[in-house]
């Protein structure tokens, strides 16, 4: 039999040592942040060896699922409330939460020109449908309710509602045709410093309370060299530049 050349030997044990090293982390992420942690895992996995698997939703329903033993190793939820009560309930590893992004709330039709700089149409209320996600399971949907309220269009425009199970399906209400315009998260319709389609108002950070998006490692990532090693990928350059892109401040 060939002995390995030095070369090949070296090559063969880094492969070995890669393939041991490397390993997956379960994340269920927040519908708003699906394209930046699609980005972000491209990343991840090139410059660390693991593998992200990602599940996306609404974080009020993540919640239930994570209290139902859901095998997730890393929560990022779109709000910071809902990882501290699982932190403080025992579900989370104390000590691991931090905000990983801040999120910006914009109002879109998926037709250009519709909606002005100053969110104008809103007030004209010409419109026969606008789309929120569910105030109760999403926090850009409670955003949207609190804007609305400051605008003193909350009646107004309490008929003319339609409620996305998440920000995913508000924003698919708006783009499909089934409401002229929608409450979404700036990072569905926004890269690298424009708007990608249609038209829209970035509503004032005012207007709203900060949609500070917190991430935590779960129990089931107690151990996990692989949640870990996420965690601090999100906190460090790579992911800043990525967040920044999409619209998120951190």
């Amino acid at each position: 039999m060939t002995a390995l050349t030095p070369r090949i030997a070296t090559l063969a044990l880094g492969l070995i040592a890669s393939t041991a090293w490397a390993d997956e982390v379960q994340v269920a992420v927040a519908a708003n942040f699906t394209a930046p942690i699609q980005a972000i895992a491209q990343g991840f996995e090139k410059d660390t060896g693991h593998r992200l698997v990602a599940a996306y939703g609404a974080t009020g329903q993540f919640y239930s699922q994570i209290k139902n033993g859901a095998p997730f190793e890393v929560f990022l939820a779109a709000d910071e409330a809902t990882p501290a009560k699982l932190e403080k309930e025992g579900e989370a590893v104390e000590g691991s939460r931090f905000t990983y992004a801040i999120g910006t709330l914009a109002l879109w039709s998926a037709t250009p020109g519709y909606v002005d700089g100053q969110g104008k149409v809103l007030k004209a209320n010409h419109y026969q449908h606008l789309s929120i996600a569910n105030p109760k399971a999403a926090p850009y949907g409670l955003a949207a309710t609190q804007v609305l309220s400051k605008l003193g269009l909350a009646d107004a425009t309490k008929a003319k509602i339609v409620e996305g199970q998440n920000i995913t399906q508000a924003f698919q209400f708006v783009s499909t045709g089934g409401a002229e315009l929608g409450f979404v998260a700036l990072s569905q319709i926004y890269k690298d410093g424009k708007v990608t389609q249609g038209s829209a108002w970035i509503v004032p950070t005012e207007l709203y309370q900060p949609i500070k998006q917190d991430a935590v490692i779960l129990n089931r990532g107690k151990d996990s060299t692989a949640a870990k090693a996420l965690v601090e990928y999100l906190k460090g350059p790579k992911a800043a530049q990525i967040l920044q892109a999409y619209g998120y401040a951190r």
